[in-house]
């Protein structure tokens, strides 16, 4: 019988500090509605607070839940949602999470890898961002304000209505969220050309501590070097950002191609290891590598060389003879496009759909884990195996390598917060997706395993992440 007592301490305890917890969350629940209600009228903080008795409550909060693997967990939902149509609004919210002591996570897009702009272990109040999403472009003048809640597609296709030979230096998935994007770097397909999206903030308006609408001038040159690059959500609630335009060619050229170990993979990926010395700085590369079936019934190594050249097929094709006559190059293998329909066709749309950049769903959702690195010396042919054991681990798997050089070699470290520039041959992002949460365990520990698998082969002291893929264990 002492046996049995002794047993339910420990289960007497778990549901006392439960109750403690649910009680605390109600009661600041309640004061936090009082206190916003007190600051905006009834009849509109009824209609932009969401609380969990509303039959609203669950379709808003995963609307923009992209990882799926944070949408059935147990871990506490937000107390309420509040969804702010005004500036005024945040403020109130701030302000009064503040009084009363309680978390706020402030969601954009919702394609935080770690669910941090949506979870939390301590009870929270969720800012979604949705509704300020307001965009202005002024071509003229190459400028763009954009509220945080924008998505990249929704700000693509803005400035597509406005001009064919502008664009803007961010990401190519089209549901993203600028707020969060911009203030942890933010980088896609003109990276190497015009830098980081956050290099070209002119200026931002945000919401500090205390409830005050800042923007560049008001908050002061340090807390602005902060925001663009070092993850927003730490200094404030970003409201909208100044952005510069930069130009593009009205004709730019797409090449895609696969290889395996057999087709000469391995020789490809050592050659575009230093690629970021050599490439010039108007061509990106992404190379994706995984597991396929290979001839002879077994598996193999895949990759696949995605390019993105700011020119037309005849300016490119003598580079490409030099550097890569292992590749196709017959004129039927490139596709010419206008620069947004470049960004449609990386995000696998029909290229002459940009209506699609408005929606802000992803075509497709799973539960996924990402980490990242960077790479500073090339693999080694030990590195290399190495890679590849880590993706015969597991299907599913992929590794992506992305070359840095271009522009990103000439911008000093301490610009802004997101240090990798010169010395950076490429990022390496270890990535997989599941469907099935049973499962959930064993892809997450592969991540794990190819983390501490390639420690040796990495850049060290310190050992270089990306803001946006960023790790919450180090192991």
């Amino acid at each position: 019988m002492e046996i049995s007592h002794i047993k339910l301490v420990p289960v007497l305890l778990f549901i006392l500090l439960n109750s403690v917890w649910c009680t605390t969350s109600n009661s600041i629940s309640e004061s936090f509605l009082q206190c916003f209600s007190s600051h905006i009228p009834s009849n509109t903080s009824s209609k932009i607070i969401i609380t969990k008795n509303n039959p609203a409550y669950y379709s808003v909060f995963q609307f923009s839940v992209q990882n799926l693997r944070f949408l059935n967990t147990p871990t506490p939902k937000p107390e309420a949602i509040i969804t702010p149509f005004k500036h005024s609004h945040v403020q109130a919210a701030v302000i009064c999470s503040k009084k009363e002591g309680i978390q706020i996570r402030t969601r954009s897009g919702g394609h935080d890898y770690e669910g941090l702009s949506y979870v939390s272990i301590a009870p929270f109040i969720l800012i979604d961002l949705f509704e300020l999403r307001s965009i202005d472009i002024d071509i003229e003048n190459e400028i763009a304000w954009v509220e945080s809640g924008a998505t990249l597609g929704e700000l693509y296709y803005a400035i597509a209505q406005k001009s064919k030979v502008h664009g803007f230096p961010a990401g190519t998935c089209p549901t993203v969220g600028v707020g969060g994007h911009i203030s942890g770097g933010g980088y896609g397909s003109l990276f190497r050309k015009y830098g980081m999206a956050a290099d070209n903030v002119l200026d931002a308006k945000i919401v500090d501590v205390n409830g005050r609408v800042l923007d560049r001038k008001s908050m002061g040159e340090d807390l602005f070097w902060a925001i663009r690059g070092g993850g927003g959500a730490s200094f404030g609630v970003i409201l909208s950002w100044k952005l510069r335009l930069v130009p593009v060619p009205p004709t730019v050229t797409t090449y895609v191609a696969s290889k395996t170990m057999e087709e000469g993979a391995t020789k490809l990926l050592s050659k575009c290891q230093t690629i970021a010395d050599w490439m010039p700085e108007g061509y990106f590369l992404r190379v994706v590598t995984g597991v396929t079936n290979g001839t002879n019934g077994g598996k193999t190594i895949e990759a696949e060389f995605s390019f993105l050249f700011l020119e037309t097929y005849e300016e490119l094709l003598p580079w490409m003879k030099e550097n890569f006559p292992e590749f196709n190059l017959s004129r039927s293998a490139f596709t010419e496009m206008s620069w947004i329909q470049s960004i449609l066709y990386s995000s696998d749309y029909s290229i002459n759909d940009t209506e699609a950049l408005l929606n802000r769903s992803q075509q497709s959702r799973s539960s996924f884990k990402g980490k990242s690195d960077y790479v500073t010396v090339p693999l080694s042919e030990a590195g290399m195996e190495v890679l590849y054991q880590i993706l015969f681990q597991l299907d599913a798997s992929t590794v992506i390598l992305t070359p840095f050089g271009g522009i990103m070699s000439e911008i000093s470290e301490s610009e802004i917060p997101f240090p990798h520039r010169k010395g950076n041959l490429y990022e390496i992002q270890y990535f997989v997706t599941w469907d099935d949460d049973k499962d959930s365990e064993k892809y997450v520990s592969w991540t794990r395993m190819a983390y501490a698998y390639m420690a040796a082969y990495v850049s060290k002291s310190p050992r270089g992440a990306y803001l946006n893929s960023r790790i919450l264990t180090w192991g």
